[in-house]
């Protein structure tokens, strides 16, 4: 059953909530939480999803890729986010990647259709919804991974 009142801290350790991570996290029934879109919840559980993806995680293998994610225009500002891949393990959290071997850019709107699966990147691409700089020939020899990326977050359960 679907609690929608705030809760404070006491209250949420009745309900058997050990701990919320930040005030972006929205409870939604016992032991479970929803993560905002794009908050520091959100790439906790995106990073703990895609470590526990087989499909993923066999995407990965050999593959040494660094993507930085702009997102712009969101309810907050505007986003920076990356994915990390390198020896077999893939990191994703909030903030600018330093040596990104490419930047895609986007609207909140693009980005929220990703994430959903309403949108897939090759088309977000072809249709001008993302803008992608750098390497192009290494993004374009892992296109899988990134379908695998979305894949899997897109199954998270994610407040918008």
């Amino acid at each position: 059953m679907v609690d929608r009142r705030l809760l404070d801290g006491a209250e949420l350790s009745k309900l058997g909530v050990a701990q919320v991570h930040s005030p972006r996290t929205i409870p939604c029934e016992r032991n479970h939480l929803v993560a905002s879109f794009l908050s520091d919840d959100h790439f906790s559980a995106a990073h703990d999803a895609l470590a526990a993806d087989a499909g993923f995680q066999n995407a990965i293998a050999n593959v040494t890729l660094g993507v930085q994610f702009d997102v712009s225009n969101g309810p907050e500002g505007d986003v920076t986010y990356y994915l990390d891949i390198a020896d077999g393990r893939a990191t994703t959290a909030k903030g600018p990647l330093e040596s990104a071997d490419v930047t895609v850019s986007s609207e909140y709107e693009t980005s929220t259709a990703i994430s959903k699966g309403e949108l897939n990147v090759q088309m977000a691409f072809m249709t001008g919804k993302i803008k992608v700089g750098g390497n192009m020939a290494k993004i374009m020899m892992h296109q899988n991974v990134l379908n695998d990326y979305a894949r899997v977050l897109s199954g998270l359960d994610v407040e918008y």
